[in-house]
């Protein structure tokens, strides 16, 4: 089976890297190449963030009630 596209494995291996420093627990990412946003979500489906809060460094922690459900990554471009 031919590869159609081109892919970047080391940047892959380098997100696996990260996620093995959280919390283990099941997670879904999506990423958004236009808007420059990864998504990550604790919840299947995404459940809806009653709260939130932006880091220094351009990342939304979602809240529903006191759990952490999701992170939102702006700017996943220029990091």
């Amino acid at each position: 089976m031919a590869l159609t596209q081109s892919v970047e494995i080391g940047r892959y291996l380098s997100i696996a890297k990260a996620l093995q420093t959280v919390e283990q627990r099941p997670c879904w990412m999506m990423f958004d190449a236009e808007a420059d946003v990864l998504y990550v979500n604790f919840q299947n489906p995404p459940q809806a963030a009653t709260d939130s809060e932006v880091t220094d460094d351009d990342v939304v922690i979602r809240y529903a009630e006191d759990e952490i459900i999701g992170l939102t990554i702006l700017s996943v471009g220029q990091r």
